[in-house]
C-alpha cells in the first residue's frame, strides 16, 4: 500500500493548512511534520508588535505531527530546531516528501532528512529571486547550493510567474515543474457583490468615514520594508481637491503605527487606523475601501494580501517589489504598478488608478476573474499531479534499471 505525501513545514500558516486540506480531499493522504505549534497556540508577531493565534482551523482534514510545542513564544521560524525530525519523518512512511523552503536552518535540516528517505522530493514554497538583493559572491553561493538541491527534486511547483523564473534559471526541466499557484482559502471571508452591499455601508458608518470619500485600504504590517511610510507622503502630493476626498484605511499594527499616526496629522490627511484583525473580521474593511495600497520596498516575496483585495472586488496599487504583480495585477485593468520605495512614483501610481477605479463593478468583475485561477482547489491539483509524476517517475527509472 502506497504511503502519505508527509509536508515538512515550520509552523501551520493559515494560506498553507487549507491546501493539505484538499490535497487530501482529493484522496491522497497527507501528513505535516511541523516544527511547531505557536501558530495556533498564540505567539508574539515581532513585525506586527502583537500577540495573536489564528482563528481559523488550521489542523483537520490532513494529519498534522508536532516536533514541539511552544505556544506563547516570539513566533519566530528562524529559531526553530529540528531535533527528532528525521525519525518523524520516517514514522509517517512517506510514498513522497515536500519541502516549504530553504532559506531557514529548520529548512536546511528537513533537506537532509528528507534526502534521507530515499523518497522522491517535491518543493513548493516562496521561490524567487526579487525579493532580496544580495553580493555577487552570495548569490553566486546560493545559486550554487540551489542547483545542487533541485537537481535531486522529483518535482518543482511553481507558486507563479516569478517562481517559475527561478526554477528555469536555476536549471529545472520543464517536465519536473508543476503550477501549484499561491492562493488564500476565501471560506472565512465574504467577498460576494452581494456581501459587499450589505457590509460596505454599515461598515463605513461604524468608521465615520463621509459620504463620496475615497478609501485606500492598507492590510499587513506596519513596517519600514512594507513602505507604508511611503503613502502618506503620496497622498499629500495629490491635487489639493482630490487629496481632500481621500480617507486612508489602516488594517494592521506594528512599530511604524505611531509615527504614521504624527504624519498624518501633520499633513492633514483624513486616516482610521483599526489595528490587527483575524482573518473572518477582514471582509467589512476590503468591503469599505476602493483600492488596496502595498507599497513594499523589499522581502515581499508574494503578497497575499493582493489575493484577498482582488477576491473583494479591490484594485491594487502595488511596487515592482511584490512577487505577485506579474500574476494579478494588470495595470489600467486590476491595480497599478509603481517603482518602489519612490512617493512622488506612488503618488502617480494613485493617480492613475483614481480615473478608472471608480465605484465600478465592471472594475470589480475583472479583478475577482484575475485572481480565480489562484485557488486553494487549483494549488492542491498541481501538489496532487506532481507527486503522481514524481512517483511514475521513479518507478520507470527503477525498472530501467532493474
Amino acid at each position: 500500500m502506497r504511503g502519505p505525501l508527509v509536508v515538512i513545514a515550520t509552523h501551520p500558516v493559515q494560506y498553507h493548512a487549507p491546501v493539505y486540506r484538499e490535497v487530501q480531499r482529493l484522496g491522497l493522504p497527507v501528513t505535516v511534520v511541523y516544527g511547531s505549534d505557536f501558530s495556533v497556540a498564540g505567539y508574539r508577531d515581532a513585525e506586527f508588535g502583537t500577540t495573536f493565534a489564528w482563528d481559523t482551523d488550521l489542523l483537520s482534514g490532513y494529519t498534522p505531527v508536532f516536533l514541539a510545542r511552544e505556544g506563547g513564544g516570539d513566533g519566530a521560524p528562524e529559531a526553530l530546531r529540528a531535533g527528532g525530525l528525521r525519525a518523524a519523518v520516517e514514522k509517517a512512511c512517506p510514498a513522497a516528501i515536500l519541502l516549504t523552503g530553504y532559506g531557514l536552518r529548520f529548512h536546511r535540516a528537513a533537506w537532509r532528512a528528507a534526502r534521507q528517505t530515499g523518497c522522491p522530493l517535491l518543493l513548493r514554497g516562496e521561490t524567487t529571486d526579487h525579493a532580496v538583493v544580495r553580493s555577487p559572491w552570495k548569490a553566486a553561493a546560493r545559486d550554487a547550493w540551489l542547483r545542487r538541491q533541485y537537481a535531486v527534486l522529483g518535482g518543482a511547483l511553481y507558486i507563479g510567474h516569478r517562481s517559475r523564473q527561478h526554477y528555469e534559471r536555476l536549471g529545472v526541466p520543464r517536465e519536473r515543474m508543476t503550477f501549484s499557484p499561491y492562493c488564500v482559502d476565501v471560506r472565512p471571508f465574504r467577498p460576494s457583490e452581494r456581501d459587499r452591499a450589505a457590509l460596505r455601508g454599515p461598515t463605513r458608518a461604524a468608521l465615520r468615514i463621509p459620504e463620496g470619500r475615497v478609501v485606500l485600504l492598507y492590510s499587513g504590517k506596519l513596517s519600514e520594508r512594507k513602505g507604508v511610510d511611503l503613502v502618506p507622503e503620496a497622498v499629500a502630493q495629490l491635487p489639493a481637491d482630490v487629496r481632500e476626498r481621500i480617507t486612508v484605511l489602516w488594517l494592521g499594527d506594528g512599530a511604524l503605527r505611531g509615527p504614521l499616526e504624527a504624519r498624518a496629522e501633520a499633513l492633514g490627511l483624513d486616516v482610521r487606523f483599526v489595528g490587527f484583525q483575524p482573518q473572518r473580521a477582514l471582509s467589512p474593511y476590503y468591503h469599505a475601501g476602493d483600492a488596496l495600497v502595498l507599497p513594499s520596498r523589499r522581502g515581499e516575496t508574494w503578497g497575499l494580501v493582493v489575493n484577498e483585495a482582488l477576491h473583494h472586488g479591490l484594485p491594487c496599487v502595488t511596487t515592482e517589489q511584490v512577487g505577485s504583480v506579474p500574476d494579478l495585477v494588470v495595470p489600467g485593468e486590476t491595480g497599478e504598478v509603481v517603482s518602489a520605495d519612490s512617493a512622488p512614483a506612488l503618488a502617480y501610481g494613485l493617480s492613475r488608478g483614481l480615473a478608472w477605479w471608480r465605484d465600478d463593478p465592471a472594475v470589480r468583475a475583472r479583478c475577482r476573474a484575475q485572481v480565480e485561477p489562484y485557488s486553494v482547489e487549483a494549488a492542491a491539483r498541481g501538489v496532487v499531479s506532481a507527486f503522481e509524476s514524481a512517483l511514475s517517475s521513479q518507478w520507470s527509472t527503477q525498472r530501467a534499471l532493474a
